[in-house]
């Protein structure tokens, strides 16, 4: 075998294919659905996946209120943020999370998944998260993602 006539193929802007992706949050453990989806933020999924290149998909989630969490994280998980002033750190648990932004979940939890550079920032705009069965993006026409075939 020859191996000078083979290249190494690097993705850039021009030559990836993004396509739009629905993803059913309903039923679905929020890690196991967090990391699917960032997996197909990043491109991962993909033959051509080049590390610094957003070679992605758009994702969209829809359901984001019906997502399982296992044990009593319901009641323990929290999540802390900042206010900027002494003594500012707020915390709220999973529940009032739920009842004020159900959506704000999956974010979040996505978001963690992604790279913590101007990438990951750039990753996350290509995630659209859905409170409900009807979401905003139907003249992309998304191809339905079933995460149980996904890997």
């Amino acid at each position: 075998m020859d191996t000078l006539s083979y290249k190494t193929i690097s993705a850039n802007k021009k030559t990836v294919d993004k396509q739009w992706l629905l993803v059913d949050a309903e039923g679905e453990t929020l890690g196991r659905l967090a990391s699917k989806v960032a997996k197909m933020l990043r491109g991962k999924h993909k033959p051509n996946f080049t590390p610094h290149v957003d070679c992605g998909d758009n994702v969209v989630v829809i359901n984001a209120e019906k997502i399982h969490l296992s044990g009593n994280k319901w009641e323990t998980k929290t999540y802390l943020r900042y206010t900027g002033y002494p003594g500012g750190q707020r915390s709220t648990s999973a529940t009032e999370l739920l009842q004020k932004n159900p959506g704000r979940i999956v974010e979040k939890a996505v978001k963690g998944m992604l790279p913590k550079n101007k990438l990951g920032a750039d990753l996350f705009r290509n995630l659209k998260v859905y409170v409900g069965p009807t979401h905003g993006q139907e003249a992309q026409k998304p191809t339905v993602i079933n995460l149980k075939d996904f890997n």
